[in-house]
């Protein structure tokens, strides 16, 4: 499928879906998905999917994303459970195989750990992350501009930048950190020290 098949096809499904300011962020994210898998060298189309569905699952609740996790033997940690903002990635995997039709692993992946990050994430995982962060539409926070530069120039010293950044606002406000994003925080801390 050619990427401007892609795009129109994902659009319009996910316009009927999404509430506007959430269709927005998702368009953003599909296109500076694909940008970035420009500059380095990743799959465009693959890039352009994930990004497009990686929020497929934000306008059920968050009981209906746990329904769908126990009946289809999804599992939820307890950190899941608590914090609605979390679930959404994994449901969202689930909803992009069963009703959008993608069954590539690598698009799956990168929807999975958009929101969390993981250890060893491969370059789609990194992009689709990162998107989600940089997208125009996102409100500017502290370092935007440092980090959208870096997106482009240093892959993983913007994702440590962004997990950097990230824990220690949690932390702040005393929010709860899922495992998964503090194990990607020590895995990527190195590339953010060695360009301090």
């Amino acid at each position: 499928m050619k990427t401007i098949e892609i795009s129109k096809k994902f659009r319009k499904a996910l316009e009927k879906e999404l509430k506007p300011d959430r269709y927005e962020h998702t368009i953003g994210v599909a296109y500076t998905a694909a940008s970035l898998a420009m500059a380095h060298g990743a799959d465009v189309e693959k890039a352009l999917i994930a990004g497009f569905l990686h929020d497929c699952a934000k306008s059920l609740s968050h009981e209906e994303q746990i329904k769908i996790c126990e009946k289809n033997n999804i599992d939820i940690t307890d950190v899941e459970r608590r914090n609605h903002s979390l679930l959404h990635a994994k449901v969202g995997m689930y909803l992009a195989r069963t009703k959008y039709d993608v069954y590539d692993t690598e698009i799956l992946n990168a929807i999975r750990w958009h929101t969390t990050g993981r250890e060893d994430m491969t370059l789609l995982d990194k992009i689709v992350y990162i998107a989600d962060f940089i997208e125009p539409g996102r409100k500017p926070l502290e370092n935007m501009d440092i980090i959208r530069q870096e997106a482009y120039k240093d892959i993983d010293r913007c994702l440590a930048h962004i997990l950097h950044d990230s824990v220690c606002y949690l932390k702040t406000i005393d929010k709860e950190i899922d495992e998964t994003t503090m194990n990607a925080y020590e895995f990527y801390k190195k590339y953010y020290k060695e360009g301090k």
